[in-house]
């Protein structure tokens, strides 16, 4: 009796459409006519699944051997995204650049991925972008963090009248210069070292790689990185009084820095995103979204990590502001202060989830925040709304609108000075990669984001102190 096999009843006894498909019909073909169909298909079958015990025959070695060969070939450990990439909120998209969008919807494939946003001030950065929030089901992406893991805002705000600043502006830039220290790698030294309970946390014994970065942690402590970090005076006003803060309206004389983790940040961000690009692969344009399960070691090893960092850029803040309001004296109203670059456990429509916020404000309900403009536009100081659209976040400063290449090769010094002028604004260091220019307009961004936060003061800097050569932070 003729056999009539096909490929579709190989692949019912387990063979794959491939090359060794190919090859069992082309056996077929030779054993036509000297079975049953049935009794060679119940052949092939035994084959399939005992390659091994058909090596010695010479009718079914070739096919058994290739079946061996595909069965220890190395397995593909690429973790595919979706097809389609889950839906996001966009605030202010007319504003926000086609490469931040693109890796929006990059971040908005993977599988881990429950929801997203894009906040006004959303540019490209690396994995995800700066001004996206992303919620993740029980992973931690290091990239989706960011470098500068914890670099926040802080705002102090003295009993000081607007007026006492421009009789004493010349104290208040000697004070500046004295007790700040910027730039990548710099640090302090000897008897001019600040302490703080932070070097003391047990995360500093959690693994011999974190315990190696607690010297460099000692030396930066109190210090600003580079880039777009600085520590500024500048007046604040309440256009009417605020109740929680306590403070009547008026104008101000008042501290605001920003700044991160400076080195520590930096190495610890560096690490576990090669570790997580080992542990989980995706494809090529994912691979800076490389992700940690929350269960396993490295996950928890790296959460620990990033909630020192951002613990200790915090202290590096309160430092700062200790010594400034020594140095100038006056009573301290209230002090706000938030970070970026961070995630935090939170419930997002009832179910616990990782909320990465790169570049991005938290904006709960009540939550007050800073978010400035550039080192001539005002900044705000705001409370969020809670809106779920947004994840409860906002922006967290006006964005860039050219590239630090960009910025430096269409600004010059002439023009950079010029603006500076006309706005008031003495500035101590910075480069032309941090000019005014460069940033998009805080007014735009800040009527984007209506639905998202309050404003409940704005503040104007008048001092302005950056890295001296726009250096960034190691």
């Amino acid at each position: 009796m003729e056999t009539k096999i096909t490929g579709t009843d190989l692949i019912a006894v387990g063979y794959k459409e491939n090359a060794i498909l190919g090859l069992a019909l082309q056996l077929v073909t030779q054993h036509k006519g000297t079975n049953e169909k049935a009794t060679l298909l119940e052949v092939f079958k035994k084959i399939k699944e005992n390659p091994e015990n058909y090596l010695d025959d010479p009718i079914w070695e070739d096919l058994a051997t290739k079946l061996i060969e595909e069965a220890n070939a190395p397995v593909d450990e690429t973790i595919p995204l979706r097809e389609t990439a889950k839906e996001y909120r966009v605030f202010g998209a007319e504003q926000i650049e086609e490469g931040a969008r693109n890796q929006m919807h990059i971040a908005m494939k993977l599988p881990v991925t429950v929801a997203g946003a894009l906040m006004p001030d959303a540019h490209q950065g690396y994995g995800l972008p700066i001004g996206g929030v992303l919620a993740t089901k029980n992973a931690i992406i290091p990239y989706g963090v960011g470098v500068d893991i914890g670099c926040r805002m802080a705002l102090s705000i003295y009993d000081i009248p607007e007026h006492h600043f421009y009789e004493n502006e010349g104290k208040y830039k000697r004070e500046l210069i004295v007790h700040t220290k910027f730039g990548a790698g710099h640090g302090y030294h000897g008897q001019y070292k600040s302490n703080h309970d932070v070097l003391d946390r047990n995360e500093f014994n959690l693994t011999p790689f974190i315990k190696n970065l607690q010297d460099k942690a000692w030396s930066q402590l109190g210090t600003s990185g580079g880039g777009n970090h600085f520590v500024e005076f500048g007046i604040i006003e309440f256009e009417q009084r605020d109740e929680v803060l306590n403070i009547d309206k008026g104008r101000y004389v008042a501290l605001l820095t920003h700044s991160g983790s400076r080195g520590m940040g930096a190495t610890i961000a560096g690490y576990y995103t090669q570790l997580a690009k080992q542990r989980c692969k995706l494809p090529a344009e994912a691979a800076n979204l490389a992700y940690l399960d929350m269960n396993s070691q490295e996950g928890m090893e790296y959460w620990l990590a990033m909630n020192l960092a951002g613990d200790y850029a915090s202290a590096c803040h309160e430092i700062i502001h200790d010594k400034m309001q020594k140095a100038i004296g006056g009573t301290l109203l209230a002090k706000v202060e938030n970070h970026h670059n961070f995630a935090w456990k939170e419930v997002w429509n009832g179910e616990e989830v990782i909320v990465h916020r790169k570049g991005a404000t938290p904006a709960g309900k009540g939550v007050m925040g800073i978010i400035p403009g550039s080192m001539t536009a005002p900044g705000f100081l705001v409370r969020g709304k809670g809106e779920t659209d947004a994840i409860n976040s906002a922006s967290h400063g006006a964005g860039r609108q050219m590239s630090r290449t960009k910025a430096i090769k269409n600004i010059s010094k002439a023009d950079m000075k010029a603006v500076l002028k006309e706005h008031g604004v003495t500035l101590v260091g910075a480069g032309r990669d941090e000019a005014p220019m460069a940033y998009k307009d805080i007014t735009v961004v800040m009527e984007a984001q209506k639905e998202l936060i309050d404003v409940v003061a704005k503040f104007t800097p008048k001092l302005v102190r950056m890295a001296d050569d726009g250096s960034h932070e190691d």
